[in-house]
């Protein structure tokens, strides 16, 4: 079923890229660019390439791999002239990458398709209706709690608010069990965003509207940033949150420090690895929270391929990105990164691979939302950033934090 949905799909661009380097004897090479780190590993994309190569013998590719702080930057250098044909991107870039023509669109999917990818890691794709890649790394937030500290409160399943978290965090904290319940990714950085973009969901908000129109002073907003700073104030967030990255809120858990983290999925091998972690036996992967009428929510953290506005073989570029998207790829390396597939959930290897994960992920993934896809993300992030932090550290009050926020996201929309 899978290789006859992709042979129709590949018949059309066929058409629509207007190919005809295939039909060709010489060898066609194309250039990819991946991320070093975080979900498939290097040798796995290497062996999988390896094997398309051997599936398409008229195709080559060249691979690059490259720290994700400078994918933007790479990308967008090289899409005029080609330089690289298939690159990985991330949902933020999209809106910048389409607007500015960086990145070409692909044909669209056949409907069964689009019913069988989760929604969220589809959208990230998407622009003005259009699709630019298929996404690939597929990745969110989670809930992570200590089990065993949940107990000695007196309590035997974790929350399903954040009203409920608050409360269980309390009793923690005055039986002394922990003395900060909960640690988040709040440092002045792209983490904060990533949380932040979550805890708006989970209130019934987003950070702009339908149109791209900027939505930071409203009402869901202000719910979220307030109950992140009266958590800190009430002392359930500890303070030192406003200075750690993902890879502290992983420490911290593992050290036995709090019991409750969001992070993405590496956080469960993390902390199931008892050289580096102590809560080995105590670790479970959860639903994040919600706020009563929104059950939860959680960011987006899979990243597309997309293809370069200058790529000279985009056809066979397409073909390679079904290839690696496709569900005989993605279930053959589950073991570093989860399916963009819902169907595969359902698959025994695949739930055999990581049963509490998949199992997680099959909830959780249902409940993806994006940070904000508009062309200006990156200045709109570094500024949202700020005036978070200045909430955070009682610098001004949400109200004033937000109201500033507003003016300057849209002065950056009327920018663009």
């Amino acid at each position: 079923m899978e290789r006859r949905t992709l042979a129709i799909l590949a018949l059309v661009a066929l058409v629509l890229f207007s190919a005809s380097a295939l039909m060709a004897a010489d060898k066609v090479v194309i250039n990819a660019l991946f991320m070093k780190q975080a979900g498939y590993s290097e040798e796995d994309t290497t062996a999988a390439t390896r094997e398309f190569e051997a599936r398409n013998p008229n195709i080559q590719v060249e691979l690059s791999f490259v720290p994700y702080e400078e994918l933007e930057q790479k990308i967008i250098t090289s899409a005029a002239s080609g330089g690289y044909d298939v690159v990985l991107s991330d949902g933020p870039f999209t809106a910048k990458f389409a607007k500015g023509g960086i990145v070409k669109t692909v044909p669209d999917l056949a409907a069964a398709d689009k019913a069988d990818i989760f929604p969220g890691a589809l959208d990230a794709c998407v622009y003005n209706g259009k699709l630019y890649g298929m996404p690939w790394l597929n990745d969110c937030k989670y809930l992570f709690y200590n089990k065993a500290m949940l107990e000695k409160a007196g309590f035997n399943a974790p929350p399903k608010t954040w009203d409920e978290l608050l409360k269980m965090g309390k009793v923690m904290k005055d039986k002394g069990i922990v003395q900060y319940p909960i640690v988040w990714s709040w440092s002045q950085a792209e983490a904060l965003i990533c949380d932040y973009t979550t805890i708006v969901a989970s209130f019934g908000g987003a950070m702009v509207d339908a149109s791209g129109k900027p939505t930071l002073s409203s009402a869901a907003n202000k719910k979220a940033l307030q109950f992140m700073v009266d958590s800190i104030k009430n002392g359930i967030t500890n303070p030192k949150s406003t200075e750690y990255i993902e890879d502290n809120v992983r420490d911290a858990f593992d050290a036995g420090t709090a019991a409750f983290v969001l992070n993405w999925t590496y956080n469960y091998s993390a902390a199931k690895d008892p050289t580096g972690s102590t809560v080995v036996n105590d670790v479970v992967i959860g639903t994040i929270p919600g706020s009563g009428a929104v059950k939860s929510a959680t960011v987006n953290g899979g990243q597309p391929l997309a293809i370069t506005a200058g790529s000279k073989h985009p056809y066979e570029a397409w073909t390679y990105i079904l290839y690696l998207t496709g569900k005989e790829f993605q279930k053959k390396y589950v073991q570093n990164a989860l399916p963009i597939w819902k169907s595969l959930y359902d698959d025994p290897d695949v739930v055999k691979s990581n049963p509490d994960v998949v199992k997680a992920a099959k909830v959780q993934y249902a409940y993806i939302v994006n940070r904000p896809k508009v062309p200006y993300y990156s200045a709109f992030s570094s500024m949202l950033q700020v005036k978070i932090q200045e909430a955070l550290l009682g610098k001004k009050s949400v109200d004033q934090a937000l109201k500033e926020a507003q003016a300057e996201a849209e002065a950056l929309a009327a920018k663009k």
